[in-house]
């Protein structure tokens, strides 16, 4: 079955922006997350991935960490990454959209040799990545004012 969007990974400039559109939709009006702190030094060496619709309307959008980048969010380990900022526009809610990133951040991962994924999960959100692999550990934690907990999954 053809799914009515595509993931890839951003590589130009229209492509980020577009990820950051719905990053602004989801986290900064939804949510009420301060614009401030939606968008981060770490933007610059990410590996994001867009889901677009057939017609080229962003549908979602995360980031992957690595390395330097991804080491204060996984405690150090180099062989771990950390996906953030997972973000599906309303109007594309329950049709795959967020598994399809979640995976495409996965494939990035292993392609840079990495063996596990973090992430750090709204606590609403949790049972969508218990589906995808993921285990919670540690305590719940605010972020943005937000309940998180830390999830990780080998790949």
């Amino acid at each position: 079955m053809s799914r009515p969007y595509t993931v890839r990974v951003a590589e130009d400039p229209a492509d980020r922006e577009a990820c950051f559109a719905v990053r602004k939709e989801v986290f900064v009006v939804e949510q009420g997350v301060a614009e401030d702190i939606e968008y981060d030094a770490y933007d610059a060496v990410a590996v994001h991935v867009l889901a677009v619709r057939a017609d080229g309307v962003p549908l979602g959008t995360g980031r992957l960490l690595y390395g330097e980048a991804a080491a204060a969010k996984t405690g150090g380990d180099p062989t771990v990454g950390s996906l953030g900022r997972l973000a599906v526009s309303r109007e594309a809610r329950g049709l795959g959209v967020g598994a399809a990133l979640v995976r495409a951040i996965e494939d990035a991962a292993r392609a840079r040799g990495l063996t596990a994924v973090d992430l750090h999960a709204q606590t609403h959100a949790l049972g969508f990545y218990e589906r995808l692999g993921y285990a919670a550990y540690g305590p719940q934690f605010p972020d943005a004012g937000i309940p998180h907990r830390a999830m990780r999954r080998p790949l």
